[in-house]
């Protein structure tokens, strides 16, 4: 495998060396980005006595890109390892975690810049097809998750219009498991399933296809973690999106951006079911071959605001404010009642320093009035949670989330000097609704304590070329009670601290690029 990768890239390298002279616009850029963590409490409070974990992971990534005339074209290959993981010497049987990130083109339908184009209706239109990464706005919602090595990528295809100022998108994406002959229908199984599974009795059992093992009854093992649609293992069997944006110009350099996002994702449908029998015990999962799917509808505004600037007395104020709504039915079939997702924050800078304040607040389940087969919890959809909700992943991660939802109030702080910048945050977390403490020496109907904890996160980055960065980061979450059963249903059995620190060296060199 890397002996053909080796040959592409090499054929890459010659064929635009022969092109240099014509008109195309060529790129290749690569990437080394190693990150060394010492993890003590990063997603969840562990448990008392237990030791810190340590490792580098390391993401190597290719990226072309080629442009000429109407057509945009884009690929990125990716390798995602920890190091280690595989043998100094491995064999076929090890497999690999080459893949393909990026595979796209980006096709111009109408250009009124181009005198070769009669039809004009609107300024521009093109169509974007193949594997992609997605970022709208912010990456609140809908981003490419590019803190986790291996990234998020989506198979789709993007119309994107821009006319007068306006910017419209219209996005759909259609999954399937297998295109096999044979096979029947159109199920989509949500995840990747293993191989095989272990039942109760440790005998092996295989998984068919279509089949999830999850948290078993009776005492069967977890053999999957729990589905989520945010960093976990759930996956979309199709997409339908709207994307609105506009940016108002304002007297001397304020301006304003308004976008509308409309987000309907489907899920395929599925029932529980069992694998073994009496003598070998049971495994139980979810099998997806039930016809039709639960579709969610997700749907609001960002204002996004720049006020003032380097000769105001006040200096720059940068300001966003947010409302989004859920309807539907969510990927297990519950019915979504009032989730919501709003917010605000800030920034105000003067020179190289900046701070501000913020907030933020995702809807959960009221244990006092929630009805059986519904849900009020808001899910953030497929954005980028470690950029918002702390640095240490409590929440909206793979690590899941509270389903009495999310209250943050935040304080940031920013120095940006000419090769070095550093941030420091600081986040008070608690419950947005109501949640029954149901230990079993919990009084009956009583609640916990809404206050989940408060994490502090320290970011330093340095530029030490053109090409390279090292970044350090050290957080701090001084978690309660309510944070470790919220998380994990326990009380007293993990430590209220956790600490995290990490060092990321990124290089990301420009094969292209003339020195001066």
């Amino acid at each position: 495998m890397n002996y053909t990768v080796n040959r592409i890239v090499a054929l890459w390298i010659i064929l635009l060396a022969t092109q240099s002279k014509l008109s195309a616009q060529v790129s290749l850029v690569g990437q080394l980005r190693t990150r060394t963590e010492l993890r003590n409490g990063v997603g969840n409070l562990v448990p008392n006595g237990s030791p810190a974990a340590f490792f580098t992971s390391q993401r190597t990534r290719l990226t072309f890109g080629y442009k000429w005339d109407r057509i945009q074209f884009q690929t990125a290959i990716q390798d995602i390892r920890v190091w280690g993981q595989d043998a100094a010497t491995i064999n076929n049987a090890d497999g690999n975690r080459l893949m393909v990130h990026e595979a796209w083109a980006d096709i111009t339908l109408i250009n009124s810049a181009d005198t070769t184009m009669n039809f004009k209706p609107i300024q521009n239109l093109s169509l974007k097809i193949g594997r992609q990464e997605m970022i709208y706005d912010d990456a609140r919602l809908i981003g490419n998750l590019d803190w986790l090595q291996q990234g998020r990528r989506f198979d789709a295809a993007i119309l994107k219009g821009q006319h007068k100022g306006w910017a419209l998108d219209l996005g759909v994406g259609f999954n399937q498991n297998t295109d096999a002959f044979g096979v029947v229908g159109d199920y989509y199984t949500a995840a990747n399933a293993p191989a095989s599974a272990l039942s109760t009795n440790n005998v092996t059992l295989a998984v068919p296809a279509g089949f999830l093992p999850t948290a078993g009854k009776g005492g069967a093992p977890v053999l999957l973690t729990p589905l989520s649609t945010n960093g976990q293992n759930q996956q979309f069997k199709s997409f339908q999106m709207v994307y609105l944006a506009r940016t108002f110009r304002g007297p001397s350099s304020g301006q304003t951006k308004f976008s509308a996002l409309f987000f309907k994702d489907d899920f395929q449908k599925y029932r529980i079911d069992s694998l073994g029998n009496a003598a070998q015990g049971y495994v139980y999962g979810r099998r997806y071959d039930v016809a039709g799917t639960n579709s969610r509808m997700t749907y609001g505004a960002m204002l996004t605001g720049l006020l003032g600037g380097p000769s105001s007395r006040i200096g720059k104020i940068q300001w966003q404010a947010f409302a989004y709504g859920q309807s539907g039915k969510d990927r297990d079939g519950l019915s979504i009642r009032k989730a919501y997702h709003y917010g605000a924050n800030v920034m105000i800078q003067k020179g190289p320093l900046s701070f501000g304040p913020g907030y933020e607040l995702l809807s959960g389940n009221n244990a006092t009035t929630i009805q059986a087969g519904e849900t009020s919890r808001f899910d953030p959809l497929y954005g980028t949670p470690h950029k918002f909700r702390g640095n240490m992943d409590y929440f909206y991660a793979g690590t899941g989330s509270p389903t009495g939802g999310l209250k943050d109030a935040f304080l940031k702080f920013r120095y940006t000097g000419n090769r070095l910048t550093t941030g420091l945050d600081v986040h008070y977390f608690s419950l947005a609704a109501p949640t029954y403490n149901k230990l079993p020496d919990a009084p009956a109907g009583a609640l916990i304590d809404s206050k989940l904890g408060i994490e502090y996160d320290f970011i330093a980055t340095y530029a030490l070329n053109k090409f390279t960065t090292a970044e350090f980061g050290y957080s701090l979450m001084k978690g309660t009670n309510s944070l470790e059963y919220a998380k994990q249903g326990t009380m007293d059995q993990k430590r209220k601290t956790g600490t995290w620190a990490y060092l990321m060296i990124n290089i990301r060199p420009d094969f292209f690029a003339i020195k001066k």
